[in-house]
């Protein structure tokens, strides 16, 4: 497994170039940690560069941020997402199942909601009929329900109707926490502020 710290050149290079990259001054994995593009008064310039540089990203550049750990697995799934590379459907299904790295399954979310098949649609499924029986577990069982709802909403299915009954997995694993929270469609409007910035080039 990579990390910063190993001499690893071609790493280091694309974690200065995708995961660090700023804009106003903050990194560009903390913009997407935070998903707050959607609403951000600043998000035309954030947007362009995040377009520009999912298409320019070459497949190994992805590859090698996704063995690394959680800052450049999340912009390497945003970036994934954006462009919409089928190609690391499954990679990224067996990250977020994995989910070894905090904060990194939110990307892997939104990449499996901009994909927005039937197949992303399984894979998600798979995540939360493990993980929301695990109600001492927070992980990104959150980001996972908002992305099916999306491929729901997008497609006329309904693969997360059987969590969301009452009493159902949603409520036994949100009733288990601290705070438990509401189902949330968020991820439409990051999707639907993204597919705007890449239909448009802004």
């Amino acid at each position: 497994m990579s990390h910063p710290s190993a001499p690893d050149p071609e790493l280091l290079v694309a974690i200065e170039r995708y995961v660090k990259a700023t804009t106003h001054g903050r990194g560009r994995y903390l913009r997407l940690l935070t998903a707050g593009i959607a609403r951000a008064e600043d998000r035309g310039p954030f947007l362009r560069a995040l377009v520009a540089d999912a298409r320019e990203i070459t497949d190994r550049e992805l590859g090698i941020l996704l063995e690394s750990h959680w800052r450049p697995r999340l912009a390497a799934a945003w970036l994934i997402g954006v462009d919409r590379r089928e190609s690391f459907r499954g990679l990224i299904g067996e990250l977020l199942m994995e989910s070894r790295y905090v904060y990194a399954g939110r990307g892997y979310c939104f990449a499996l909601a901009r994909l927005g098949t039937e197949e992303d649609a399984r894979l998600l499924t798979a995540y939360l009929d493990r993980y929301l029986r695990r109600p001492d577990l927070v992980y990104d069982q959150y980001w996972a329900i908002s992305a099916l709802l999306h491929i729901d909403g997008r497609t006329g299915s309904t693969h997360a109707e059987r969590f969301l009954v009452p009493g159902g997995l949603w409520d036994q694993w949100s009733g288990g926490q601290y705070e438990p929270v509401v189902p949330s469609c968020f991820m439409d409007e990051l999707c639907a502020v993204v597919a705007a910035a890449s239909e448009t080039g802004h």
